[in-house]
């Protein structure tokens, strides 16, 4: 059996086992360019909030809880940016599917990061407005929606299409 052959039968398109690794990356990065545009967003507004009057007004829980969110930021930004400079070092290695796999491991992880992020940055603006008990429960909540939407709405849907073939 040769190559394409291969590759039709498994994913259903004509494609060398190159192409199919080269249209993985590509889908990866715009995944990433997605990815990049909410942590920008996120980080933007953290990155503004000493800088306003208010921010001296904060307890030492809240002053905490966003130093955690500047640092998830940053880490999920590094994580958003560590497959180009991955690719940067295997570039023309032919190792494309050591790119591909790590790039998918990374961006899982970035995922996670942004879903910490989200979670943290809710959970500071509901305690500064509305309190502390707010603040937690906002932050709890949206973290276990986004752990619903983010892990278990996936791996469901990657179950029932594979008990589908």
């Amino acid at each position: 059996m040769s190559d394409v052959e291969d590759y039709t039968g498994r994913t259903g398109r004509n494609e060398t086992h190159e192409e199919q690794m080269d249209r993985n990356w590509a889908e990866l990065l715009q995944e990433l360019r997605v990815l990049q545009t909410g942590v920008q967003i996120l980080a933007g507004f953290l990155l503004t909030l000493p800088f306003q009057s208010r921010f001296e007004k904060l307890d030492d829980f809240q002053v905490g809880l966003y130093l955690v969110n500047v640092v998830v930021a940053a880490l999920t930004t590094a994580f958003i940016l560590l497959p180009v400079s991955v690719h940067r070092r295997l570039f023309r290695k032919r190792l494309k599917e050591t790119l591909v796999s790590s790039a998918d491991v990374i961006t899982k992880i970035a995922l996670g990061g942004i879903g910490l992020l989200s979670a943290g940055t809710a959970a500071l603006v509901f305690d500064v407005t509305a309190g502390r008990s707010a603040g937690l429960t906002a932050g709890g909540v949206l973290l276990a929606v986004l752990v619903v939407l983010l892990v278990y709405v996936p791996l469901h849907l990657n179950r029932r299409a594979t008990a589908g073939r």
